[in-house]
C-alpha cells in the first residue's frame, strides 16, 4: 500500500526524540523573542538585550543553546559576536504557528459572539 503525497510519514523513536528536543528548545519565550528579533536583521548581544528587554546573561545563555542546536549562526566582527538566523525553517515554523493561532482565535471569537 503506498502513501498519499501529503500523508505524514511515521517517525522512528530516535527521530521523535530529535523532533521533541527541537520543539522543546523553541518552547522557551526568551528564545522565541531572540529568534523573532533576529528575523529582522543580524545583531550582537547588546542589540539583542536592547531589542528584547532580556538581561545580557540570559541573552548569552539562550543564544548559546540556539547556536548549538543550529538555529543561529555566530561570527566575530571586531570585538563583537554577531548572530543571525541559520535555519530558515524558523520562518516557516513561525508563519505556520501564527496562522494556526490566528485561525483558532477567529474560531473562538465566532463561538462567543
Amino acid at each position: 500500500m503506498s502513501r498519499k503525497k501529503n500523508e505524514p510519514k511515521a517517525l522512528s523513536p530516535a527521530a521523535l526524540t530529535m523532533v521533541a528536543a527541537r520543539f522543546k528548545l523553541l518552547g522557551e519565550p526568551a528564545r522565541l523573542a531572540l529568534l523573532n528579533s533576529l528575523m529582522t536583521s543580524e545583531q550582537n548581544v547588546n542589540e539583542l538585550v536592547e531589542n528584547t528587554g532580556l538581561s545580557q546573561a540570559n541573552v548569552s545563555k539562550h543564544l548559546s543553546q540556539l547556536a548549538d542546536a543550529g538555529y543561529v549562526n555566530r561570527r566575530k566582527e571586531g570585538l563583537f559576536t554577531v548572530y543571525s538566523i541559520a535555519d530558515d525553517s524558523v520562518f516557516q515554523l513561525c508563519d505556520l504557528m501564527c496562522s494556526s493561532i490566528a485561525k483558532k482565535l477567529g474560531q473562538d471569537l465566532k463561538a462567543i459572539a
